[in-house]
Order: C-alpha cells, then sequence, then structure tokens
C-alpha cells in the first residue's frame, strides 16, 4: 500500500541482520497499513545506531538497552521490538586452550561500548582492556590471533565453533543464574519523544502489526531474513530468528521489564551508569 502523498516520514533505523529484518519484513514490503507515515529503513550496525540515537538523528531506532540509559530524555523505549536473549545471549570466545581468567587478563574485541553485551561483560567480569572492532570482524580477528578472546553478537553465535573457536562465557547464562532465570535484555526500539504520546503509540502499533505478521508468516518471513544473514544457512536462520523474536517481541512483558530494569540498577550500583535510570515503555 503505497504512502499517502502527504504522509510524515519516519526515519527508522535497524541492524541489518535476520532477527530486524524479520521484525520489519511485513512493514518494508508493504503487508502492515503504515498509516500517515513513510517508513525509511536506515540498515546500520548497532553501535553506530547507538551513535545516532544519541544525536536524536532518527525518529526510530533499534538501540541497546546500555545505550537507552544514556538516550533517557530524548526516547522512551517502545513496548515491541525487544532483542532478549533468554537462556542465551552475547558470548566470549577465544581459541582452544585460553581459560576465562586468562581471557580477562588479555586484551578482549568486543562489538562497542555502548552495547549490552559489552556492559553484561564488564557486569560479568569486571573491568579489562579491550578494542573495538565492526561486530562482523570478531570472530575472525580472535581465529587469526589478532585478539586472545572476542565478545560476539549476533548470528556470530551460532557460527563461532566452525571458525575454530571456544567458548568461554554465554552472557544470557551467566545473566539468567545471577538473576532467578529472568532474560538478559540486549535491544530494543527507542522512538523520539518530541513525536508526541499519541503518534508514540500509534508508531508502536504499527511496529508491533509488523512483528506479528512476521511471527504469522514465518516460513516467507524466514526467506527474506536470510538474505541478511552471514554464513547461515535456512535452518540456522530460521534458529536465530526465533532465539531473538518471539512472545518477547511482541511485548516484552512483566519478566523483560523487570529484567532491564535489574539490569541497568546493577550497572549503576557497580559505577558504570552515573544516575539511576527509569525506563519508559510506549504501548
Amino acid at each position: 500500500m503505497p504512502a499517502p502523498a502527504d504522509a510524515l516520514e519516519i526515519l527508522l533505523g535497524h541492524s541489518p541482520d535476520p532477527d530486524d529484518a524479520f521484525m520489519f519484513y511485513g512493514l518494508a514490503k508493504g503487508f502492515v497499513n503504515a498509516g500517515p507515515y513513510r517508513f525509511t529503513h536506515i540498515l546500520q550496525d548497532i553501535e553506530t545506531l547507538n551513535r545516532r540515537a544519541l544525536a536524536g538523528e532518527l525518529h526510530i531506532s533499534a538501540v541497546s538497552i546500555h545505550a537507552y540509559a544514556y538516550l533517557q530524555d530524548r526516547y522512551a523505549l517502545l513496548a515491541c521490538g525487544a532483542s532478549m536473549g533468554d537462556g542465551y545471549g552475547p558470548m566470549l570466545v577465544a581459541r582452544p586452550g585460553l581459560t576465562l581468567a586468562e581471557a580477562t587478563r588479555h586484551k578482549i574485541a568486543v562489538p562497542g561500548t555502548l552495547t549490552s553485551a559489552f556492559l553484561a561483560l564488564r557486569l560479568a567480569i569486571g573491568d579489562f582492556d579491550y578494542t573495538v572492532l565492526p561486530f562482523d570482524r570478531i570472530t575472525e580477528a580472535v581465529a587469526a590471533g589478532e585478539f586472545d578472546a572476542g565478545l560476539i553478537i549476533h548470528e556470530g553465535q551460532l557460527t563461532y565453533a566452525s571458525e575454530g573457536l571456544a567458548l568461554l562465557l554465554d552472557l544470557g547464562v551467566w545473566w539468567g543464574a545471577e538473576t532467578g532465570g529472568l532474560p538478559l535484555p540486549l535491544g530494543g526500539n527507542a522512538v523520539r519523544r518530541d513525536l508526541g504520546p499519541a503518534r508514540m503509540r500509534e508508531l508502536n502499533g504499527i511496529l508491533k502489526a509488523s512483528i506479528a505478521y512476521g511471527l504469522a508468516h514465518r516460513d516467507e518471513a524466514v526467506a527474506y531474513a536470510l538474505g541478511f544473514g552471514r554464513g547461515l544457512d535456512l535452518a540456522l536462520a530460521d534458529r536465530f530468528v526465533g532465539m531473538y523474536v518471539n512472545a518477547l517481541t511482541l511485548d516484552y512483558g512483566e519478566r523483560g521489564r523487570r529484567s532491564i530494569a535489574l539490569f541497568l540498577e546493577r550497572a549503576h550500583q557497580r559505577g558504570y551508569l552515573e544516575r539511576p535510570i527509569a525506563v519508559e515503555f510506549i504501548s
């Protein structure tokens, strides 16, 4: 359905990854009514989106929950679009033979200092030496010996073993053990507050409809999402999408909201965030 001539352009930032592609399939392909809006999809890695949101450049953006701590004055979180690691999550990997204790004494390649993975690793092991690399270069850099260990996100969680790397720590497993089984909060969709309450609620409904469309038309949505995966076949793409697009993505629910509050509270208690964070969800 073409956008009306007077449609308001909405800059929508999300990652070029299978889970985000799956979420926005219905909207990108016109299967979901976009209402009085014209969505311009901007595909960039999550750290770049975090930085652009800090500058207020995007109306809606996928952001790390860690980054949201610095965005709350300008953005609210949509109740849909969550990426939560429910018993799994970002991973610290290394070449075989290195222990977790040894890895903490070496430089670790990380996908960005505003990512939730980075904050979760600091909560898990304390401060460490690191270098920021694009997320899709980390496994190859560790395999090549450029770094002793790497913090991996996205589909690298399913492909690291095929590159000869070993798992040292799964942060989703760690967080679940720390919190009695809560999912690790990783990412969400932030909406700019200057759009006003009515538009924010309307936009939440449109994005939720797109997520619901993908879940209801899973095979075609996964086939579309496969085009955004690196090193994934159809079965792995389907598995990856299932990990990060599910009931929690339609709405954080009580577990998701409680986990985000606890995640940011612990970061503040440990001195990684300067002030307490009160998250507002737009339903």
